[in-house]
């Protein structure tokens, strides 16, 4: 799909086409870190948003920018990937004025009281009071340029233009210079993101343009008193001396800003609420167990802390999770296998807890694990979007009364959910539920929700319960979720490659079982999913056992530890990743 061009904001009618005009409107020149001053100074005075869009940065990051702007300093942003830096750098630029006067056809967006070039000094004297004038948006007057190693001098200042050589211009003629983007940005802001990916004398060729303000071009150089706020952008790490960045060209930064990822859960949901395009309705529980996914993730021994864990991970997530919906409301849209239509319920999109399941594939090549961990990403991820499931229950349902849902499967009963279980099959199974209205009212679906919306509470009520042993849970090969009862082949994986349960025997057994002596307690073996099975923990004995596993005494017993399913308990805590060596 072809991008389509900005297109310039057309200028009012009743700006002053010409200086003479400009001059009787009292407008006068100001440089534009003066106009963001100004302009910063009006905002705080009036409590008008200063940074719209910007989510998180109130009280730590932002007063930095401000004093930063206020001193007229350019300005460094430090921080991983996915923290916003680009958005707040371009968010600058609506501290501009709407619209500056400019002269019409000057290449570096000349002031008409304020000309740099000769030719634009010539022009000014020439036309007089009659100059005619163009108008800027500030739309127009923001550049950036993503460092790259290839990136070259005449990409950011410069280059003789031989066509205007051949022409019969001199080098050390200004009018032979191809400007690059900093030039060009004059009288604007220019960022440059990733700036220690410039190569070294690409760094130095930004040292006269942070301090001198002029340029120089293949050893001309041209005094060109350039007016325009310097930002760029790095990782920490590589901003170091020892990094990738030159000392000087550190030196000329007037301020140095640390940037963070959301500090709290509810700006982790803030910013998914902004920022996802959800083509499906979430639920605010379903949201809440990305955004505690998302930070389990970032805080996880198991990932790499250089590289952080973006904010785009949880975004993306909620975007995966809506499209799951979706998918499972066309799928049903088609009606029953038997030709019978689909019920109106089964075609509303509303994303559940179990569609969270498919972002730990999609998602994994957004996060940079470890190098011990290699081959066990999804494994660690399942882990912990369970932990982060867990949490949400205890937060969102913390004593209340679910024993009408266990109740449900207190006689063997098996209630059926999963990818292609619709709402209306889903709430045929249950029922009438005791205390169900109170739970989808903590869930936030309100007191009259659809169906499809009761059904994404239900099955997150049923996760939640699994997580805390009071459910078993098993995953046919047919990918559908059974609450309450052990299928048959509960001790295996869909797919081949599943544990058997641990017992007894000695070493290892001839189906990868773990043998006794100081393995888990029979019954404990992985369940459907990956998950461990019901009742096993850690078993009995003490130490380390014939096998290598960790006996009794050591970890949790039986009844703790790792439950059904084997994740945390709402009462204990949940597990930890050094839980996967």
């Amino acid at each position: 799909m072809t991008k389509t061009p900005q297109v310039p904001p057309t200028p009012p009618a009743e700006l002053p086409g010409t200086l003479g005009e400009l001059r009787a409107t009292g407008h006068r020149y100001r440089s534009v870190k003066q106009e963001l001053r100004d302009n910063l100074l009006a905002r705080l005075r009036s409590g008008e948003p200063r940074f719209p869009g910007i989510v998180g940065y109130d009280e730590t990051v932002l007063p930095e920018v401000e004093r930063a702007l206020l001193a007229g300093h350019d300005l460094v942003l430090l921080g991983e990937r996915g923290q916003g830096k680009t958005r707040l750098i371009r968010a600058l630029g609506q501290l501009l004025d709407e619209w500056t006067p400019v002269i019409k056809g000057s290449e570096l967006n000349e002031h008409p009281m304020h000309p740099l070039t000769p030719a634009s000094r010539r022009t000014v004297e020439e036309a007089g009071e009659d100059l005619p004038i163009g108008w800027l948006h500030r739309s127009m007057r923001y550049g950036e340029k993503l460092a790259t190693p290839d990136t070259s001098v005449g990409d950011l200042i410069g280059d003789v233009d031989p066509i205007r050589v051949a022409q019969g211009r001199t080098l050390g003629d200004p009018e032979t210079i191809h400007f690059g983007l900093v030039p060009r940005t004059n009288r604007g802001i220019f960022a440059v993101n990733e700036l220690p990916d410039l190569a070294e004398r690409i760094q130095v060729a930004l040292l006269n343009v942070l301090e001198e303000r002029d340029i120089q071009v293949r050893g001309y150089q041209l005094r060109l008193p350039l007016d325009l706020l310097l930002v760029a952008s790095a990782n920490p790490e590589d901003y170091t001396n020892r990094g990738r960045i030159i000392t000087p060209l550190k030196d000329r930064f007037g301020a140095e800003i640390r940037t963070h990822y959301p500090l709290d859960l509810e700006l982790e949901l803030e910013l998914i609420r902004q920022e996802a395009a959800l083509v499906s309705a979430v639920p605010e529980h379903v949201l809440e167990v990305l955004a505690r996914f998302a930070r389990a993730v970032r805080e996880s021994p198991s990932v790499d802390p250089r590289s952080g864990v973006s904010a785009r991970f949880a975004i993306a997530a909620a975007e995966t999770v809506s499209a799951a919906a979706l998918r499972r409301a066309g799928l049903l849209g088609a009606g029953t296998p038997d030709g019978q239509p689909a019920a109106p319920a089964d075609t509303e999109p509303v994303a559940r807890v179990g569609d969270a399941v498919s972002v730990t594939s999609t998602l994994r090549g957004k996060v940079e694990f470890e190098s011990g961990e290699e081959g066990r990403e999804i494994e660690i991820l399942g882990h912990l979007l369970r932990t982060a499931t867990a949490e949400t229950f205890r937060a969102r349902l913390a004593g209340l009364d679910v024993s009408g849902f266990t109740a449900l499967v207190a006689d063997g009963a098996v209630i059926e959910t999963g990818e292609l279980v619709g709402p209306t099959e889903l709430l045929r199974q249950v029922g009438t539920v005791p205390g169900l209205a109170k739970a989808l009212d903590r869930l936030g679906l309100g007191d009259a929700p659809t169906p499809a919306e009761a059904a994404a509470g239900i099955e997150f009520v049923l996760e939640g319960l699994h997580l805390t042993r009071r459910l078993a849970k098993d995953v046919t090969d047919e990918g559908r979720t059974r609450y309450g009862g052990r299928s048959p082949d509960s001790g295996r994986r869909p797919g081949g490659g599943d544990r058997g349960p641990r017992g007894g025997g000695g070493g290892r057994g001839a189906g990868g079982d773990r043998g006794a002596g100081g393995g888990g307690g029979g019954g404990g073996g992985r369940g459907a999913g990956g998950d461990r099975g019901a009742g096993g923990g850690r078993g009995g004995g003490g130490g380390r056992g014939a096998g290598g596993d960790r006996g009794a005494g050591g970890g949790g017993g039986g009844g703790g530890g790792r439950g059904a399913g084997g994740d945390p308990d709402l009462g204990g805590r949940p597990d930890r990743d050094d839980d996967w060596a």
